[in-house]
C-alpha cells in the first residue's frame, strides 16, 4: 500500500487504551482512514464454526477433536480449512492488558499449532465492545494490542461481532464503520494474514462500505437458526446484493445448518445448494464427529463445491419463477451456466428449454445433474420434478 495510506492508517491507532466504557467516553470513536485489501478471501471461505451446535459449550477439545473429524471425514480435502472458535474463549486481561484464554481452552498458541499440524487454520471471534454478545472480555481500546496477540498465536479468521460496542457508543453507521476499521488497520499491522469477517447483522448497508474496513466478507441478515423460514430468507436475500459480492469481499447470509436436525434433508441439500449458487462462504455448524452419511454427501459434494469457489465469484441471478419454483442461473469462469431450481412450496414439476439460458445455449449442449452426479439427455427440454423443499441443480455448457 501507498506508505501515505499506511501512515495515515498506523496514526490513527495511536490513542490511548480504553478500559470498560464510563460516562467518560466518547459519544464517538476516532476517525479511521479506509484500511487497504489484505488480499485474501479470493474464493468464499470454507470450514466450520461453532457456534451452531455447541454455542457457549465449546472447548480446546472440542476444536482439536473438529480438527481431526476434518481430516478423518474429507472435508480438509474437499477444501473446508478454517476451524474457527466462536464466543466464550476469552479470559481475563493481564497486568500488561494481554488477552488470556479461560480456562476451557489453555494455550491458544498450542491449539492453533495443532489445527495447523494438521493442514488446517484457526479462527477466532472478539467484538469492538468491551464486551462480547456472551459478555466475555472484547477488544474495545485493545485492538493493536489483541491483533498482536492473535497474529502470535497464529490466528488465521477473526470473526468480529459489534455486539458489545452497542453500550458504549450510539449505533450509527459511522460508529460501526469507524470500529470496523481500526481492528482491520490493526490486523494489517501486526502483519499476518488474516481473513476479517465482520458480524452485525447487514445494519446500514454494510455491504456499501465494508470493503472500506479492510474485510473480506460481512454479515447481511440476523443470526440464522435450524429451520426452514430462517435458512431461505436468508440466502434469497442475497440476490438484492450481489453488485457488492466478489473475490475478497463477500456477502455473508451466517453459517450452514446442515446435520443439526432440525430440517430435513432435502431442505439442507437446498441450503447448500443456494449458498453455492450465491457464492456465500461455506463455513458447517453442526457436530463433524457425528455426522449421518446423507450430510456428509451434502457437505462434501464437490461438484456442488466447486460451483461455490469459481474463481470468477459471478453471482447467481433470478431467471425466472415457476409457480412456487425459483429458477437461478449462475455464470462459470469456463463459459457454462448453473442453473438452481428451487421449491418453495409442496412438490412441484418445472420445464425449461435450453434455449431459454441464452443464444449460445439454443443448439447442441451438454448437461450434468450436480446431485445426482450423471449426465443428462438435452435432446428435449429439460423437466424435473421436485419434493417439498427440494432442489435440483444443472451444470450446462454450450458446444462451440
Amino acid at each position: 500500500m501507498p506508505a501515505r495510506v499506511l501512515a495515515a492508517v498506523l496514526a490513527s491507532l495511536a490513542v490511548p487504551a480504553m478500559g470498560v466504557a464510563n460516562a467518560s467516553e466518547p459519544t464517538a470513536p476516532p476517525a479511521v482512514p479506509p484500511v487497504p485489501s489484505n488480499g485474501l478471501a479470493a474464493t468464499p471461505p470454507m470450514g466450520w464454526n461453532s457456534w451452531n451446535h455447541f454455542a457457549g459449550r465449546i472447548t480446546g477439545a472440542d476444536v482439536r477433536a473438529m480438527a481431526d473429524a476434518m481430516v478423518a471425514n474429507g472435508m480438509r480435502e474437499a477444501g473446508y480449512i478454517y476451524v474457527n472458535i466462536d464466543d466464550t474463549w476469552e479470559g481475563d486481561r493481564n497486568a500488561a492488558g494481554e488477552i488470556q484464554t479461560n480456562d476451557k481452552f489453555g494455550d491458544m498458541k498450542a491449539l492453533a499449532d495443532y489445527v495447523h499440524s494438521r493442514g488446517l487454520k484457526l479462527g477466532i471471534y472478539s467484538s469492538p465492545g468491551a464486551k462480547t454478545c456472551a459478555g466475555y472480555a472484547g477488544s474495545h481500546g485493545h485492538e493493536e494490542q489483541d491483533a498482536r496477540q492473535f497474529a502470535a498465536w497464529g490466528v488465521d479468521y477473526l470473526k468480529y461481532d459489534y455486539c458489545g460496542a452497542r453500550d458504549i457508543y450510539p449505533v450509527t453507521q459511522r460508529n460501526q464503520e469507524m470500529l470496523f476499521r481500526k481492528m482491520g488497520a490493526a490486523l494489517l499491522k501486526a502483519g499476518r494474514p488474516v481473513v476479517y469477517s465482520l458480524s452485525q447483522s447487514g445494519e446500514f448497508d454494510i455491504w456499501h462500505w465494508g470493503p472500506q474496513t479492510g474485510a473480506n466478507l460481512w454479515r447481511t441478515t440476523p443470526d440464522i437458526s435450524d429451520d426452514w423460514g430462517s435458512m431461505i430468507q436468508r440466502g434469497f436475500r442475497q440476490l438484492e446484493l450481489s453488485t457488492w459480492s466478489g473475490p475478497g469481499h463477500w456477502s455473508d447470509p451466517d453459517m450452514l445448518e446442515i446435520g443439526n436436525g432440525a430440517m430435513s434433508t432435502d431442505e439442507y441439500r437446498t441450503q447448500m445448494s443456494l449458498w453455492s449458487m450465491l457464492p456465500a462462504p461455506l463455513l458447517a455448524g453442526n457436530d463433524l464427529r457425528t455426522m449421518v452419511a446423507a450430510t456428509r454427501e451434502i457437505l462434501l459434494n464437490r461438484e456442488v463445491i466447486a460451483v461455490d469457489q469459481d474463481p470468477a465469484g459471478y453471482p447467481a441471478r433470478r431467471l425466472e419463477r415457476q409457480g412456487d419454483v425459483e429458477v437461478l442461473v449462475r455464470d462459470m469462469s469456463d463459459g457454462s451456466v448453473v442453473v438452481g431450481f428451487f421449491n418453495r412450496g409442496e412438490g412441484a414439476t418445472v420445464r425449461l428449454p435450453w434455449s431459454k439460458l441464452g443464444t449460445r445455449f439454443g443448439k447442441a449442449v451438454e448437461a450434468r445433474d450436480l446431485w445426482q452426479h450423471a449426465a443428462i439427455d438435452t435432446r428435449s427440454p429439460f423437466v424435473t420434478t421436485l419434493p417439498r423443499h427440494g432442489t435440483t441443480l444443472v451444470r450446462v455448457t454450450p458446444h462451440g
